[in-house]
C-alpha cells in the first residue's frame, strides 16, 4: 500500500496537472453519485407519495432524513479519515453508499425508505468530506481553484442527467428503477480508488476519538432538523417540535462549552477565527440554503402546479445543470481577473434574483424562456459555489485541513438540510393559510421569494472580505494606489 509521506504538515505538495485532474475526477465519483441521486429522487418524488399512500409534500422526509443523516455523520469524517486512512474510508462510503441505493429501491413503505435513507447518508457522510480531503491533501494552494472546478466538472454531469433520466424512469417504468443507477457507478468509483487513490492519513489527530462530542453534535444536529421539518406542518403535536428545538439548543450549547475544553474537539470550532474561512461559511450557509430549496421546490411545482410530467419536468430542471457546467471553465479566469469579494458579491445579486425569479414562472411561459432563466441560473449558482468552496481553505494550514473539510462539510450540510425544510414549511403553512388542499401556483411563489430573500443576504456578507482576500489561490492582485510624490 502506497502512503502518500508527510514529513512537514505545512509544506506544499508537487503533483503534476495531470495527476490532479485524475484525483479530481475520481473523488468527482462521489460526488457524481449523490448529485445524481438527490436530482432522481426530487423528480421520482410524487410518484413514491402515490406508491407509498402519503402525501406529496411529506415525501420531503426521504430528502431530509438522508442530509439529517449525513449531518449527524459527517463531524466524525475527519477523525476516521486520519485513524484508519483516507482511501480506505472513502472506498467504504462508496461501498455503504451503493448498498443503501440497492435497499432504497426496494423499501415496500416510506418508513424502510427512510431508514434506507440513512444507510446512505451514512456513506454520503463519508464520501464528500474525505474525498475532498484528498483532494485538498494533494494540490498547492495555487492549484485549488483549478482542482475545485474539476472536482465539480464531472460531479455536475449527474445534475444533468439525472431529471431527464430519473422522470423517463418513473414515466415509463418504476420510479424504484431511479436507485438503481448508483449500483455500477459505485463498482466503477471502488475499483478506480484502489487503482489510483494512495493512501494518506495523518497519525497526529489520529488520536482517541472525541465520543462526547459527537453525540453532542449529532443530537443537536438531529433534533433541531426534526423540529424545523415539523414546524407549522401539523405532523405531530407542536410541543413536539418544540421540545425537540430545545433539545437541540441545549445539545449545542453543551457543545460549545465541550468544545472550548477540549484538546480535540469533533467540530474544531477555532477554525472560525480564520476571516476567510468564517465569511466562506456564514454567507456560503446563507446561500445553501435557498440553493438546497431548489431541488425540492421546481419539480414540485413543475409537476403538481403546471400539471407537467415527470419527463418534461426532468427535461427543464436539467438545464441549470447544463448552465452549471458550463460555468466551471471560466471560473479561474474569472476570479482571476476580479478577485473572490467581487465575483461573491455582484455574482451573488444575479445567483439570488435568478432564485426569485422562479416566482414568476407561469405553465404558459415559453420553454425557451424557462430554460434561459434555469440556464443563467445554474451559472450563477455554480460560479457562487466554486468560489466559496474554494475561499473557505484558502488560510488554512496544511495541518488544520482534516478539522477544515469536516467542519465545512458538516455546515454545509446542515444548510442544505436547512433549505428543503424551509421550502416544504413554506409551501405547507402558505397552503394551509390560504385554506388550499394542495400547495397551488401561489404557495410555490412566495417559497421562491422568501429562499431568493435568503440568497441576496450573503451579498453584504462578503463585502466583509478584504479585496486581496484569497489572492494566492485565484492569481488576483490588487493594486496599491500610488503614492504622493516626496514634497
Amino acid at each position: 500500500m502506497n502512503t502518500i509521506p508527510d514529513p512537514d504538515p505545512d509544506a506544499e505538495p508537487v503533483i503534476t496537472v495531470g495527476r490532479m485532474r485524475l484525483t479530481a475526477a475520481i473523488v468527482a465519483i462521489a460526488l457524481f453519485m449523490q448529485n445524481i441521486d438527490s436530482t432522481v429522487i426530487a423528480t421520482a418524488l410524487p410518484a413514491m407519495a402515490h406508491s407509498f399512500h402519503a402525501q406529496p409534500l411529506h415525501m420531503s422526509v426521504t430528502l431530509t432524513s438522508y442530509l439529517i443523516s449525513l449531518a449527524v455523520f459527517i463531524p466524525a469524517s475527519g477523525w476516521v479519515a486520519d485513524h484508519f486512512g483516507a482511501r480506505l474510508i472513502f472506498r467504504a462510503a462508496i461501498i455503504v453508499f451503493t448498498i443503501g441505493s440497492v435497499l432504497c429501491g426496494l423499501a415496500p413503505n416510506l418508513g424502510t425508505m427512510v431508514a434506507a435513507r440513512i444507510v446512505q447518508g451514512l456513506g454520503g457522510a463519508m464520501m464528500l468530506p474525505v474525498g475532498r480531503l484528498l483532494l485538498l491533501r494533494s494540490v498547492s494552494r495555487a492549484q485549488m481553484v483549478a482542482a475545485m472546478s474539476w472536482l465539480t466538472m464531472p460531479a455536475l454531469i449527474g445534475p444533468i442527467l439525472g431529471p431527464p433520466l430519473g422522470g423517463f424512469i418513473v414515466t415509463y417504468t418504476s420510479w424504484r428503477w431511479v436507485f438503481g443507477i448508483n449500483l455500477p457507478i459505485g463498482i466503477i468509483g471502488v475499483i478506480a480508488v484502489s487503482l489510483f487513490i494512495a493512501e494518506s492519513r495523518d497519525p497526529e489527530r489520529g488520536g482517541l476519538l472525541d465520543w462526547r462530542g459527537l453525540l453532542l453534535t449529532g443530537f443537536a444536529m438531529a433534533a433541531f432538523m426534526a423540529g424545523f421539518e415539523t414546524i407549522g406542518r401539523g405532523l405531530v403535536p407542536l410541543s413536539w417540535t418544540i421540545t425537540a428545538l430545545a433539545i437541540g439548543l441545549a445539545c449545542a450549547l453543551i457543545y460549545l462549552r465541550h468544545a472550548a475544553r477540549h484538546p480535540h474537539p469533533i467540530l474544531d470550532l477555532s477554525l472560525l477565527r480564520i476571516a476567510t474561512f468564517t465569511n466562506s461559511v456564514v454567507a456560503g450557509s446563507l446561500f445553501r440554503i435557498a440553493v438546497g430549496a431548489m431541488p425540492f421546490l421546481l419539480p414540485l411545482m413543475l409537476q403538481l402546479g403546471f400539471g407537467d410530467s415527470p419527463l418534461k419536468s426532468g427535461l427543464t430542471t436539467f438545464v441549470s445543470a447544463v448552465g452549471a457546467l458550463a460555468m466551471k471553465p471560466a471560473a479561474q479566469p474569472l476570479l482571476r481577473r476580479f478577485g473572490f469579494r467581487a465575483v461573491l458579491t455582484v455574482n451573488g445579486i444575479f445567483a439570488a434574483g435568478s432564485i426569485a425569479i422562479c416566482a414568476a414562472f407561469q405553465p404558459t411561459w415559453p420553454l425557451l424562456l424557462l430554460d434561459s432563466v434555469l440556464l443563467l441560473s445554474g451559472f450563477f449558482r455554480s460560479l457562487q459555489f466554486t468560489a466559496f468552496n474554494t475561499i473557505a481553505y484558502g488560510d488554512i494550514p496544511r495541518a488544520r485541513m482534516s478539522a477544515a473539510t469536516t467542519l465545512y462539510a458538516t455546515i454545509q450540510q446542515l444548510t442544505l438540510t436547512l433549505g428543503i425544510v424551509i421550502g416544504a414549511a413554506i409551501l405547507e403553512i402558505s397552503a394551509r393559510a390560504h385554506h388550499h388542499a394542495t400547495a397551488t401556483r401561489s404557495d410555490y411563489a412566495l417559497a421562491f421569494l422568501i429562499v431568493g430573500a435568503v440568497a441576496a443576504l450573503a451579498v453584504p456578507y462578503s463585502l466583509r472580505l478584504r479585496p486581496d482576500a484569497g489572492e494566492a489561490l485565484s492569481g488576483h492582485h490588487v493594486k496599491e494606489p500610488p503614492r504622493p510624490a516626496a514634497p
